[in-house]
């Protein structure tokens, strides 16, 4: 029999970058469909708490300090969440950083932090995550891009780089591996309500007006808007939606 179309009870899901902001939506969602939760991030205090705060919905979770565009780093976090959870069905690539600047003040090392922390890390933990999927008859993994895989921005050189990166490298990976029954989809946030856009109304004159204008919902989004595309785009119900790219922005994207 066919398991229900949005239940997650008995998966295991990492989410990197889980241990705040989209990441913490996503992983609450997951939580409340059932998942087991493994917190990746480099900030122990944070993850802790999200994995309490996890662990209060009912479901089991660990913390996993890890730095996400280290090679060697990723592959032992793979097998650690194998080894203390048990398997490995959905990966949430969500851990990313902004550096606000126009592409002529950018600085190489600023660059490479960039791509890196947003592209690279999405390419080694799908990577290292993909023979678990394959061993274990499929699995879902969900790519974090954004708006500026869209648009550009004078603002956002790298950064919008790596998010147009995100939606090809998505696209690979769903042709590569839909033979092994692995599904990945990419999430387009629009401007949600998180620590990154906070900077980014104190660096971006008139920032939060124009964004209210734009969006037809007329209001910032918040990390709990993610929990219901994350639990979409990880159970049943999407196991024949795979290359996508899903804006999640209030509308502000179909606007001209």
């Amino acid at each position: 029999m066919k398991p229900a179309l949005f239940t997650l009870s008995g998966k295991v899901a990492i989410v990197t970058g889980g241990n705040g902001g989209i990441g913490l939506g996503m992983a609450r969602g997951l939580a409340e469909a059932g998942a087991d939760i493994a917190v990746v991030g480099r900030d122990a205090a944070k993850s802790t708490a999200a994995v309490a705060e996890l662990a209060r919905i009912g479901v089991r979770a660990i913390s996993v300090v890890a730095d996400v565009t280290d090679q060697a780093a990723v592959a032992t976090m793979a097998a650690r969440v194998a080894g203390e959870l048990g398997r490995i069905d959905i990966l949430v690539n969500n851990a990313g950083i902004n550096i606000r600047k126009p592409p002529h003040a950018l600085d190489i090392a600023e660059w490479n932090r960039v791509i890196q922390t947003n592209l690279t890390s999405a390419f080694l933990c799908s990577q290292a995550v993909y023979p678990a999927m394959k061993a274990a008859g499929g699995g879902k993994i969900v790519n974090i891009g954004s708006m500026m895989s869209i648009f550009g921005a004078s603002f956002a050189p790298a950064y919008a780089a790596s998010k147009g990166g995100i939606v090809q490298f998505t696209r690979s990976c769903a042709c590569a591996w839909a033979a092994d029954n692995i599904q990945v989809n990419a999430v387009l946030p629009g401007w949600i309500d998180t620590d990154l856009t906070k900077r980014a109304r104190q660096e971006i004159d008139g920032l939060h007006d124009r964004v209210l204008q734009r969006t037809p919902a007329a209001r910032w989004g918040e990390i709990d808007d993610f929990g219901g595309i994350a639990v979409f785009l990880a159970s049943p119900a999407s196991d024949f939606v795979t290359g996508t790219a899903i804006p999640v922005d209030g509308g502000y994207s179909i606007m001209g």
